[in-house]
C-alpha cells in the first residue's frame, strides 16, 4: 500500500463515509440498548448480561488477528460494504423472534456472535481507511473528531432508545438498525475514495500452491505480530490495553443491571446513565479533535485508566438514593473513554508501517477481545454471588492500580 493522497478532496471522501458510520453506529446503539434491556428485564441475571456480552466479543477474539491480515489483502472498501450487508442481514434474523414475543437469551447471544463476525472485519478496516487517504499530520486531530462523532451517535441513540423501546419495541429497532447498515453501505460506495489495490498473487491451481497460500497468509499475521513488537512502547501498551480491557469488560456488561438492581431504576433512567457517559465521551472527544489532546499521549492514556477506575470505585460506594450521584461519575468515565483511545489509535496510526496497518489493527483488537471474555467469564463466576455494587468497587481499585503500573512502564512513558 502507498502513502496518504494529501490533494484536498480526501476531506469529502472521508466526510461522506463518516456521515454513513454516524448513522450505522446510530442504529446499532440503539439496537444493542434494546437488546441489554431485553435480557436485564427478562432475566435480571449478572450471568446473563454476562453470556451474551461474551458472545458478541468473542469473534473478534477468535479472528481478529487475521481479519487484519484480509484487510490488507483485500479491497478496504468492498469489504467495508460487504461487512455492513451482512451485518444487516443478521439483524433481520431477529425480527421473527421478536414478532413472535419469545426471543430467548440463547438467540439474542447466537445472533450477536454472527453479527460480530461482519464486525470483526470492518473495524480494522475502517480503522485502516484513515491513514489510507489522510496526511500523517492531520491523524491525532482526526482520531479525536471520530471519537466526537461516534460518542454523538452514542448519545442520540440511546436517547432514541428510551422512547423507542417502550413504544414500539424491538422489532422497529432491528428496522432501523438495518437501514443504518444499508445507509453506510451506500456511502462507501459513494463516497468516491480510491483505497491502494491490494497486491495481486497468481491464481493457485494444485494443492501444493494453495498450502503455500495459506503458509503466506499466516506469515503476514505474523509479520502484523513483528511490526508491532518493533515499537517497544506500542507493544507495551498492547498489554496494558489488554489488562484495561479485562477489568472493563464487566463493567461495560452489568452497567444496565447496576442502574435496575442496585438503584431500582426503569429503562429511561437506564438510558440516561448511558447518555451521561456519551456526553463525557462527546466533551473529551471535541476537546482532542478541537486541540490535538495532551502532548504527552502516554500520560494521557494512563491518566484515563486512573480516572475511569476513580469512577468505577466510587461509583460502586454510592448508596441506591443517590443516582445523581452515579450520573455525574458516569459522566467522569465517559470523559475518559477517548482520553485514552484517541491517543492510542493516534500513536498507532502515525508509527506503523501503512503496509501492516489492518494487520496491526487487526492484532491489537484480538489480543484486546481476548481480555473480554476473560474478564466476563470471572464476572459471572462471583458477580451474582456479591452483588453489582461490589463489582465495581473491586474492579475500580484494580483499575487506579493498572494505572500506576502503566506509568511505571519506562518503554511506555518515552512514547510520548
Amino acid at each position: 500500500m502507498t502513502q496518504p493522497n494529501p490533494c484536498a478532496s480526501w476531506k469529502r471522501s472521508l466526510a461522506i463515509v463518516w456521515i454513513g458510520e454516524f448513522f450505522s453506529v446510530l442504529t446499532s446503539s440503539i439496537l444493542q440498548m434494546g437488546l441489554i434491556w431485553h435480557v436485564t428485564l427478562t432475566t435480571g441475571s449478572a450471568s446473563a448480561l454476562s453470556f451474551v456480552s461474551l458472545a458478541a466479543f468473542l469473534p473478534m477474539a477468535l479472528l481478529g488477528a487475521f481479519a487484519g491480515t484480509i484487510v490488507d489483502r483485500t479491497s478496504i472498501k468492498r469489504l467495508m460494504i460487504g461487512a455492513d450487508l451482512f451485518i444487516a442481514a443478521v439483524s433481520l434474523t431477529l425480527v421473527f423472534g421478536s414478532l413472535r414475543g419469545d426471543l430467548s437469551v440463547a438467540v439474542v447471544a447466537a445472533v450477536l456472535f454472527v453479527r460480530a463476525l461482519g464486525s470483526t472485519l470492518h473495524t480494522p478496516a475502517f480503522n485502516a481507511l484513515t491513514p489510507l487517504i489522510a496526511p500523517p499530520e492531520v491523524l491525532g486531530k482526526l482520531a479525536g473528531m471520530l471519537q466526537f462523532m461516534q460518542s454523538g451517535s452514542y448519545i442520540i441513540g440511546n436517547a432514541i432508545a428510551a422512547v423507542v423501546y417502550p413504544a414500539f419495541g424491538l422489532t422497529f429497532m432491528i428496522a432501523l438498525d438495518v437501514a443504518g447498515a444499508v445507509l453506510a453501505s451506500i456511502a462507501v460506495a459513494t463516497s468516491g475514495i480510491k483505497t491502494p489495490a491490494p497486491e495481486r498473487h497468481a491464481p493457485e491451481e494444485n494443492a501444493e500452491a494453495s498450502h503455500h497460500a495459506v503458509r503466506a497468509f499466516l506469515l503476514e499475521t505474523a509479520n502484523g505480530y513483528r511490526e508491532l513488537k518493533r515499537h517497544h512502547g506500542l507493544f507495551a501498551m498492547l498489554w496494558i490495553g489488554f489488562a484495561f480491557s479485562v477489568l472493563f469488560s464487566p463493567i461495560s456488561a452489568l452497567f444496565p443491571l447496576m442502574v435496575f438492581d442496585h438503584f431500582g431504576g426503569t429503562t429511561t433512567q437506564s438510558a440516561i446513565a448511558e447518555i451521561a457517559f456519551s456526553v463525557g465521551m462527546i466533551a473529551a472527544s471535541g476537546w482532542i479533535g478541537a486541540t490535538g489532546g495532551l502532548k504527552n499521549r502516554a500520560l494521557s492514556c494512563t491518566l484515563a485508566i486512573g480516572l475511569f477506575g476513580a469512577g468505577t470505585l466510587a461509583g460502586g460506594l454510592v448508596p441506591p438514593s443517590a443516582l445523581v450521584v452515579f450520573l455525574g461519575l458516569t459522566f467522569a468515565m465517559g470523559v475518559s473513554s477517548p482520553l485514552y483511545s484517541a491517543p492510542q489509535m493516534a500513536l498507532m496510526q502515525e508509527r506503523v508501517d501503512p503496509e501492516c496497518m489492518g494487520r496491526v489493527f487487526g492484532l491489537y483488537g484480538a489480543v484486546c477481545s481476548w481480555a473480554m471474555p476473560v474478564g466476563l467469564v470471572a464476572s459471572t463466576l462471583f458477580a451474582d454471588a456479591i452483588g453489582v455494587s461490589a463489582c465495581f468497587v473491586l474492579i475500580g481499585a484494580a483499575m487506579v492500580i493498572l494505572a500506576g503500573i502503566t506509568w511505571a512502564i519506562p518503554s511506555i512513558r518515552k512514547i510520548g
